[in-house]
């Protein structure tokens, strides 16, 4: 256990407002600046612990103030999340791409890549990745089309500390995850996935043939690995005249 002695600043010891308060105050304030966006996975209590320079008790305190608030969730044997500012209800489907999903059905599609380079992620998808603010990360921005036409932009991050040279495998052809596990060998294992629906902005609009404003379907994910570490995080525009996305719902 950690004594409660130094810590992050921002923390004071020498003023009335009790520990766990401030630690509390100090992860709204990561939340609200974007720091720790929906879905960040916080660190493991002791690390917290340690990074604050408290107690686990003081810790597990500030978290339970903002358990109850309603900004950070967790999920056993999974940990502690920052909280979506939408409703997601759980949705059981398997972990597959568009393209293992298109092969599957027998549909015929074609794939043009926009970009496939090492880049500076921003801030939120560091935090997602789990990486240092400026670790190069792959940015793959693909439009997949059938013969109706195009059916999905899609926006990949991925981590080069654990797939280096990543940005030389040519995509047109080649599945993210099938070079993520063929080529690399990672065991990829889970995945949180969130719908939403969107007005077209131009980018998307004139990648899918829509008009701008047009509602598209918007797929947000993180991938993680079987030893839990995230590999992926991906922003996908679904062009929902063209294609629909079916779940599986199981009833325990």
């Amino acid at each position: 256990m950690t004594a409660d002695n130094g810590g992050l600043p921002g923390i004071k010891r020498d003023v009335p407002t009790a520990i766990h308060v401030q630690i509390s105050e100090h992860i709204r304030l990561r939340i609200a600046s974007g720091e720790w966006p929906p879905h960040y996975r916080l660190k493991s209590e002791p690390e917290l612990a340690q990074e604050f320079g408290v107690s686990r008790g003081t810790l597990r305190r500030a978290l339970t103030t903002l358990i109850e608030e309603g900004l950070l969730r967790q999920v056993r044997g999974r940990g502690t999340f920052v909280t979506s500012t939408t409703i997601e209800p759980a949705i059981a489907q398997k972990l597959s791409t568009l393209s293992e999903d298109f092969a599957d059905q027998g549909v015929v599609t074609t794939t043009t890549v926009r970009e496939c380079a090492l880049i500076a992620p921003p801030k939120p998808v560091a935090a997602l990745l789990d990486v240092a603010p400026g670790t190069p990360v792959l940015r793959l921005v693909r439009v997949r089309r059938t013969e109706q036409g195009p059916v999905a932009l899609l926006f990949n991050f991925v981590r080069t500390d654990l797939a280096p040279g990543i940005e030389n495998i040519d995509f047109t052809s080649a599945s993210l995850f099938g070079v993520l596990e063929g080529t690399y060998g990672l065991k990829i294992a889970t995945a949180r996935r969130t719908f939403g629906a969107e007005a077209a902005g131009p980018d998307v609009a004139s990648s899918l043939d829509l008009a701008e404003g047009d509602p598209v379907q918007y797929l947000q994910q993180v991938t993680y690995l079987a030893d839990d570490r995230p590999v992926e995080y991906s922003d996908v525009w679904i062009h929902s005249g063209r294609l629909r996305v079916t779940s599986l719902l199981l009833r325990r």
